[in-house]
């Protein structure tokens, strides 16, 4: 299963600005994209509100994930979308 993983650099991890463009990106796609973060369950990355609730710590790593045909591309922009996005101290 391709994988890309994006650091988060935000103590609340996704607000809701980037989450929704974020969630926008991934249905664009038409990929089953999970987005976990680390040692927690993936979760369902075309939901604002399962993305959101991330939570993740300045510095940590989160895995975005798909099986889909096509999806090494795509998972490659929506870690460029969320690296633009995310705050980076």
């Amino acid at each position: 299963m391709p994988e890309r993983t994006v650091v988060i650099g935000s103590q609340l991890g996704l607000h809701a600005r980037p989450a929704a463009l974020f969630v926008q990106a991934v249905n664009e796609t038409g990929l089953a994209v999970t987005v976990a973060r680390q040692g927690q369950r993936p979760v369902d990355a075309r939901s604002v509100l399962s993305v959101m609730s991330l939570g993740a710590s300045h510095g940590e790593s989160v895995t975005l994930s798909c099986a889909d045909e096509g999806a090494e591309e795509a998972l490659d922009g929506l870690v460029e979308l969320l690296a633009k996005e995310l705050d980076p101290r």
